[in-house]
């Protein structure tokens, strides 16, 4: 299966909604801690190793990115910095990034594209907000403030325009919906810092959420007292959580436990797939929407795997 090495730590990884065969990964130097970091524009070849088509330097750590789901040609990353840099893969290298949306007086740590409405995306900072912006606006439509510690990740509900989730270290997921002065919903998920989080793309009230506490619950807003399901099986913290588009019940998580996995949260023995082709902290993982089964992870050992589901990630 094909790899590709970076120059940095990955972070995160995501599959063009457009182009099966072309992924997004964005990284850091030193971990994320101090230094630049890079947006690569990967192309995958049938049989063939995975080539760069673009790359974009950045002066700090870039620690998400999404596609844009309204143009094919559209990236959107999160900096160390704080800003939310679109870059245009139609425009040579010079003229990127097109735009820098600057807001946030903390690291951006997650960025996730309107699915729905295509017109909108969301950045989660660790100045405790989440903020909406339009490609064309310099300015944030809206800030989103209610947690009280970072926020990790984002997630637009797959089916309504404007709802939302956002999972933070102060131990809570919340739904939002863009029309409502405040969140509509607080989930106490877990007793520690939720990393991520993420919407069934077949039931628009079934949610996960995956934490440091090295588990990912998968909970019905309608009835949200109790976990519909508890996922055990990393031994360190969950980093991020994927539901299959796909498959209803299926998802994939990566973790600091160095594995990805794959789950169905509807049978008894929930764990389906492990893999543990990483040597350090997994950290980012996707799964194609255009290819049934097809994965992508990467990590601070710096290489980048593409694979298909069942398939050994490190075979030739």
């Amino acid at each position: 299966m094909p790899v590709f090495r970076t120059p940095f730590n990955g972070y995160s990884v995501k599959f063009s909604p457009f182009y099966e065969n072309k992924i997004a990964v964005a990284t850091a130097q030193n971990f994320g801690i101090l230094g630049n970091g890079r947006v690569h524009i990967l192309q995958l070849t049938p049989n063939g190793p995975i080539s760069e088509i673009a790359a974009y330097d950045t002066a700090d750590g870039v620690y998400d990115v999404c596609w844009s789901e309204a143009h094919d040609s559209l990236v959107i990353a999160a900096s160390g910095d704080g800003s939310v840099k679109l870059y245009d893969l139609s425009l040579p290298p010079t003229n990127n990034p097109i735009r820098a949306f600057k807001e946030h007086t903390r690291e951006v740590h997650g960025v996730d594209y309107n699915t729905v409405r295509k017109d909108s995306f969301l950045s989660a900072s660790w100045d405790d907000t989440v903020k909406l912006w339009t490609v064309d606006r310099n300015a944030s439509v809206r800030t989103f403030k209610e947690h009280a510690y970072c926020v990790y990740s984002t997630a637009w509900n797959p089916r309504h325009a404007d709802i939302f989730a956002s999972a933070s270290g102060d131990c809570t997921t919340r739904i939002w919906d863009v029309r409502e002065p405040g969140s509509t919903m607080i989930l106490p998920a877990h007793e520690f810092e939720i990393l991520s989080c993420d919407w069934n793309k077949y039931d628009d009230c079934i949610i996960a959420t995956a934490s440091v506490d090295k588990s990912i619950k998968v909970w019905d807003v309608r009835n949200y007292r109790v976990p519909i399901s508890v996922l055990n099986g990393h031994g360190y913290a969950v980093r991020k959580v994927r539901f299959s588009p796909h498959r209803a019940s299926a998802m994939v998580s990566c973790s600091y436990d160095m594995t990805v996995c794959m789950w169905d949260y509807m049978v008894e023995d929930a764990l389906i797939g492990r893999y543990d082709h990483h040597t350090e902290f997994a950290v980012g993982v996707d799964m194609s929407v255009l290819v049934e089964g097809l994965l992508a992870s990467t990590g601070w050992d710096e290489l980048v795997y593409v694979w298909q589901h069942g398939m050994d990630p490190r075979a030739p």
